[in-house]
């Protein structure tokens, strides 16, 4: 019930005044690497991505410590963006969890190469106990569809 109160209500800060609301698209996470949840939801304009950890095609963590999954989650971001015909620019908002808050530079290092100097999205941070297995870093995004293009 709490789950549909909030959808609504970023419909309708989504939408604006006047708009003619739509119900939320629902995309599953896809193949062998199969979860209890959607990857993406799109409300109105808004694409709102599930947290996103460092993983292979494999399901394996990436190689490389903190910097190799950065790499690998912000790469799993671009692919689930391209999918929908959105990119890194079309990103406005972030939330990142870090398992150890001293590594948020080093976080940060990867991070920005995504991004065009500038357009840096609205961002939240915070340490985080126990990701999903035993990542070291999740990144949650929130997209706007220019022009609400489908």
């Amino acid at each position: 019930m709490r789950h549909a109160r909030l959808l609504a209500l970023a419909s309708s800060l989504a939408l604006g005044p006047g708009a003619v609301a739509q119900p939320p698209e629902y995309y599953p996470v896809e193949g062998p690497q199969a979860r209890p949840f959607s990857e993406a939801v799109r409300v109105g304009d808004i694409l709102y991505l599930s947290g996103e950890i460092g993983t292979t095609q494999s399901g394996a963590l990436a190689a490389g410590g903190l910097a190799g999954e950065t790499k690998q989650m912000m790469e799993n971001i671009g692919a689930k963006l391209r999918k929908r015909g959105l990119g890194f620019d079309d990103v406005f908002k972030c939330t990142v969890m870090l398992a150890d808050m001293s590594r948020w530079g080093d976080f940060n290092a990867v991070y920005v190469t995504y991004f065009k100097p500038g357009r840096l999205p609205a961002r939240s941070a915070f340490g985080a106990n126990g990701l999903a297995l035993g990542a070291q870093v999740e990144l949650e995004c929130w997209a706007r569809f220019p022009d609400a293009k489908r």
